[in-house]
């Protein structure tokens, strides 16, 4: 029988375990035996509670947060193995272990606050492969050149200023297009998974977030093109993915400019992908429903291919000072047919800051805050009214519609050399589109080890 506290216990030390063995490696020099072997290792850890107290619901539906107080845990750890092969080319692994579940079991939010959770009932511990692929750098000028550091799922390397980039294998789209240094790691940055990642943006992935594909980035000073193509799930959310890329996939292209502004660093990435699966219309399982053919409106297991989803992204960060840096984002997609992958988000926009403790003499430490909206298209409204159920949310009907409100404030301190905590706190006003539920407060605490 699963016991959550004894498996997050075992997480913590095997974590604390190889946090002492990675510390004293740098005592004896290991670093510098193995800085230029070719190598590249690191691991985290990460274990998230999250609870919320009783909150006002007149009505539930299958998939409703319950009205009532609750508390879940979550536990990630995640190896990172690289490994340099021929000239301008390494291949990476990360073998990686995921337990737990969110609040609600991941239903009723559409903007999540926990992106470490998945939507998956299980919450036994598993082991899986995240992500093993293989990146090739094509040099395009010989007389410049950077050096890229050692870091997860980086090798120490030299590569050109200008370059080609390509990468194929299993990986999260993510890892490449609509990046933020700013909001986009619930491990370590803000936890809602409006916040890790441009609501509106479907990309594609499994239910643990990871998919087969491709990604070429043409790399200039000051600015990068990427262009990516991956495998969409065989059902909406599901574990599995399908292989028949001539019928279904996903095509990403995103343009990144990075830029100085009085001397600050700044970055805009203009963002659009195009989806083809099996994901139902709305209108048309509303239709089925009312002429009786199909009472169940089943937008999560679609069965032609050929329907599409497309949307666009603007993703913006700026540094102002050396404590304080800046984020936006900006999403819409057309809503037409059922989510296939991310969040049943149709169109979002949010903001926030990020304030670090150099003027309280805590360098490491820092505080957030950001603010989120997001909404959904008039057809994805009339099924969710219609007593329709996507894979996240759906309260059995929804007489009054209002867009789905979010604000998070957290703080992160660094205790250790290789831990961090963070205390955080959102508030949910509308969840799930909903106003006659919430609001909801939802309280975190999260532990972070990564070296």
């Amino acid at each position: 029988m699963y016991k959550r506290p004894c498996f997050v216990a075992a997480h913590i030390l095997l974590a604390f375990f190889l946090t002492i063995l990675q510390t004293s490696a740098q005592s004896n020099g290991a670093d510098e035996l193995l800085k230029d072997s070719g190598w590249s290792y690191h691991f985290q850890f990460t274990g998230i509670v999250q609870g919320h107290p009783t909150f006002h619901a007149p009505y539930n539906g299958q998939n409703s947060l319950k009205p009532e107080h609750e508390r879940a845990y979550s536990v990630t750890s995640t190896a990172y193995l690289g490994r340099r092969l021929w000239k301008g080319a390494a291949i990476y692994f990360n073998p990686e272990m995921a337990g737990g579940k969110g609040i609600g079991s991941t239903l009723g939010i559409a903007g999540f606050p926990n992106g470490e959770t998945f939507r998956i009932g299980n919450p036994e511990p598993t082991v899986y492969v995240a992500r093993i692929f293989l990146r090739q750098h094509i040099s395009l000028d010989k007389d410049h050149f950077e050096d890229l550091m050692n870091d997860a799922n980086q090798v120490t390397e030299r590569v050109s200023t200008s370059r080609i980039t390509l990468t194929a294998g299993k990986f999260s789209v993510g890892d490449f297009f609509d990046n933020s240094s700013i909001s986009h790691d619930p491990r370590s940055d803000f936890m809602n998974w409006a916040f890790m990642n441009n609501g509106a943006y479907d990309y594609a992935a499994n239910t643990r977030g990871y998919t087969y594909g491709f990604v070429a980035e043409y790399v200039r000073p000051g600015w990068t093109l990427r262009l990516g193509t991956a495998l969409e799930p065989t059902f909406s959310n599901g574990p599995e993915l399908d292989w028949h890329y001539t019928h279904t996939n996903s095509e990403n292209l995103e343009l990144e400019k990075r830029y100085s502004l009085h001397g600050h660093k700044g970055t805009i990435r203009l963002l659009t992908f195009y989806n083809v699966n099996k994901g139902p219309k709305y209108q048309q399982a509303i239709a089925t429903k009312q002429n009786g053919t199909d009472t169940s409106m089943d937008v999560i297991y679609g069965k032609e291919y050929g329907n599409k989803k497309y949307g666009f992204g603007i993703n913006a960060e700026q540094e102002f000072s050396n404590i304080v840096s800046a984020f936006f984002r900006l999403g819409w997609n057309d809503g037409k047919n059922a989510t296939w992958a991310f969040a049943e988000i149709d169109n979002t926009i949010s903001g926030g800051i990020r304030i670090y403790g150099n003027n309280w003499k805590r360098s490491s430490d820092n505080i957030g805050v950001a603010l989120l909206s997001n909404g959904i298209s008039k057809d994805h409204r009339d099924f969710l009214a219609a007593g329709g159920y996507g894979f996240m949310i759906g309260d059995g009907q929804l007489p009054h519609y209002s867009r789905e409100n979010i604000a998070e404030l957290f703080y992160q301190c660094k205790l250790f050399y290789n831990l961090w905590i963070t205390l955080d706190y959102q508030f949910v006003d509308h969840p799930a589109y909903n106003q006659d539920r919430g609001p909801v407060h939802v309280f975190s605490g999260r532990a972070h080890i990564e070296f």
